[in-house]
């Protein structure tokens, strides 16, 4: 109190020891065409924050696959403020796959069989098709065809669904073909000479029920005409029959 004055130093540290703030979000993330997904921190950082600051985050789990649809990954933020001091919390991950089924088609030609029938599956049309994730199923809007589809190629529709329920279609053409003879059945047939000495004979005469998978268009014979010189001495006669 008499004015004196005297001074001593002392040393203060100063420590922050105050771990990190973290916010985090759910998120969903979609598949590429590859079926992957990858994210980052900053992804499920929702405003992590420091009394100082931040120096790093990062995450456990990044990538993603087609095996994480319909089961939410629990991933784990961490972050690492400027001084060490390190804090964690968790959030979900929704995997999603939106992306279409790739269809390859090829067009194909098909033989009709005895019956005039022919069927295909969806595994004639298709060329290939393929998906990001996994191919569940394929289908045909037509698989049977018939006689009436000859010389007038058919557009069908491939569609292809994936293991997510995503589709997706492409056409194709399938030409018929009919490569099955007629079926030729005849009989022997006895014939009169007329007042002239003279027999004819038509198709119908030879024809004993011959018959197509299609339909016979034409029937013809080789000899239709007969005389006396053929008495006595059978003549053999070629029925012809297209479709």
């Amino acid at each position: 109190n008499n004015g004196n004055v005297s001074t001593c130093t002392a040393t203060v540290t100063v420590e922050d020891n105050v771990e990190p703030t973290i916010v985090t979000q759910d998120i969903s993330v979609q598949l590429d065409a590859n079926g992957v997904a990858t994210i980052t921190p900053e992804d499920i950082d929702n405003g992590s924050s420091d009394n100082c600051e931040i120096d790093s985050m990062s995450l456990d789990i990044t990538e993603f696959s087609c095996a994480d649809i319909d089961n939410p990954v629990t991933v784990t933020l961490t972050v690492i403020d400027v001084n060490g001091n390190e804090a964690s919390k968790t959030a979900s991950v929704t995997v999603e796959d939106n992306v279409d089924p790739t269809v390859v088609t090829q067009n194909i030609t098909v033989q009709l069989n005895e019956n005039g029938e022919a069927t295909i599956t969806p595994e004639d049309i298709d060329n290939g098709s393929s998906d990001n994730c996994e191919v569940d199923r394929m289908s045909l809007d037509i698989t049977e065809f018939s006689c009436v589809d000859v010389d007038n190629p058919v557009t069908v529709t491939l569609t292809v669904i994936d293991v997510n329920g995503n589709e997706s279609s492409a056409t194709a053409l399938v030409t018929v073909e009919d490569n099955v003879a007629p079926i030729v059945k005849t009989q022997s047939i006895t014939v009169q000479l007329d007042a002239n000495g003279v027999a004819s004979i038509t198709p119908e005469d030879i024809d004993n029920g011959s018959s197509d998978n299609c339909e016979i268009d034409t029937m013809s014979l080789d000899i239709t005409e007969f005389s006396c010189v053929d008495v006595d001495n059978p003549v053999t006669v070629t029925l012809t029959v297209i479709d």
